[in-house]
């Protein structure tokens, strides 16, 4: 058993991701998909907490997402919609990205808040890290 933990272990580690988010929740809505299993994020205000069932409750509280809309809309297996959770949020893009794609700068594409919250959340981000 020790041995299959530490392996487990291991694995995470090297498949660690960061999750782009405006203040507590997502930066834009998105539709994850694995196999059948296909989950769908969007934002949430501030105070709605994470609205959300089973294994995507569970991988989207570990990502520190506090304030999220999360429907699976395929097959209701349990690992097929961790799957799509995890593949949705590894398909979130940074807000100055997608300006960036679109070849606009970031205060002209974003709305103030969001772009306000997600500055705010690599700042914090950043600050982890130092310590």
């Amino acid at each position: 058993m020790p041995l299959a933990i530490q392996k487990g272990t291991e694995e995470a580690k090297r498949n660690l991701f960061r999750v782009p988010m405006a203040g507590s929740t997502v930066t834009h809505p998105i539709v994850g998909e694995n196999g059948a299993g296909r989950v769908m994020l969007k934002p949430a205000a501030p105070g709605t907490g994470v609205i959300a069932g089973g294994a995507a409750r569970i991988i989207l509280e570990e990502a520190g997402i506090r304030d999220v809309l999360c429907k699976s809309l395929g097959s209701p297996n349990h690992i097929n919609v961790a799957r799509a959770t995890i593949d949705g949020l590894r398909n979130l893009q940074r807000p100055d990205q997608i300006a960036s794609l679109r070849g606009l700068a970031a205060e002209e594409f974003v709305p103030g808040g969001m772009l306000a919250a997600y500055k705010e959340s690599e700042r914090t981000v950043r600050e982890l890290e130092k310590n």
